[in-house]
Formats: C-alpha cells, sequence, structure tokens
C-alpha cells in the first residue's frame, strides 16, 4: 500500500501553480447550506472550538474539491495560458484516484498545483485528460488533496448523443 503522505513526492514539478485562495467560515457555511449539510464540525464555529479536535471548524472535503476548477482556471492563467481554448468545451470526467489527505481550517489559504498531464484522442475528436493535482494548505506539512483528476475536451464539431 502506498503512503498518502509522499504521494506529492512522485510528482515535484507542478506545470501551473494557483495563487493563494482563503477559505472563509462564510464560503464554508454557504457551502453547507447548499448541501443541506449543517455539521457543526464545518457550521458552527463555538461548537467546533469546544468539541473538534482541530480547536474550530474544517473546510468541508467536498468543497475543497469544488474549489478545483477555480484553482485550475487561475493557474492557467497565471502560467499564461487558458483552461477555455475556443472551439469547444471541457466536461469533468472525475477522478482515477482522489484523496482528502489533511483538513482545511476555516479561514486557512490553499493553492492548487496542476501537472503534468497526460492526454489521447479517440476517433470522435474527444481529448480525455488525466491532470496530477495537489492542493496545498499554506505552512502545512502535509496537503488538503492530491488526485488525478480527469476531463474530456469537446470540439464543438463533434455530433451530439
Amino acid at each position: 500500500m502506498t503512503d498518502i503522505r509522499n504521494e506529492a513526492d512522485h510528482h515535484p514539478v507542478y506545470e501551473f501553480t494557483s495563487d493563494w485562495l482563503v477559505v472563509t467560515q462564510e464560503m464554508i457555511d454557504t457551502f453547507g447550506r447548499c448541501t443541506l449539510d449543517t455539521d457543526p464540525f464545518h457550521n458552527d464555529p463555538a461548537w467546533a472550538a469546544e468539541n473538534s479536535p482541530y480547536g474550530g471548524t474544517i473546510v468541508f472535503g467536498f468543497l475543497t474539491m469544488g474549489l478545483l476548477t477555480h484553482l485550475i482556471n487561475n493557474a492557467y492563467e497565471r502560467g499564461g495560458q487558458t483552461s477555455k481554448p475556443e472551439g469547444g468545451y471541457f466536461l469533468n470526467y472525475g477522478f482515477d484516484r482522489l484523496r482528502l489527505v489533511a483538513p482545511v481550517p476555516a479561514g486557512a489559504r490553499i493553492r492548487g498545483r496542476f501537472g503534468p498531464t497526460e492526454a489521447w484522442q479517440d476517433q470522435a475528436g474527444r481529448t480525455r485528460r488525466v491532470i496530477d493535482t495537489v492542493i496545498d494548505i499554506e505552512g502545512a506539512e502535509r496537503p488538503a488533496l492530491l488526485a488525478r483528476w480527469l476531463s474530456v475536451w469537446v470540439p464543438h464539431q463533434v455530433e451530439r448523443p
């Protein structure tokens, strides 16, 4: 079995890195309302300060995952590229592997690192991509998230099912 703490070391060079993003309690609360999840670990700072092993609220793991699109778009822009090229669109295809390695405290800053990318094209002209993905927590030894993220580029001329 692979030691998840060392998985980020398997790809020490990431092509694109996003700016740091503060994950606020307001973002966490809004996410909880949208997903109908009112777990006090995330949404009740007073309860979490008294009862949580983290000393306060933590970000929902699914919110951390949900920020991936923002982080990769920002990372590509910082690298002088676009994640939204003309002539088609990207669709989320899922993950080959995703691990939520460490909790993100409310108010923490996170950033995404992406690459290297594997890609291959099918007969219909769609391109599948695999993006090695890390979400770092500023000042933390372990990342919040490690993943192999899958997407599909669909050119506009591909016939719809």
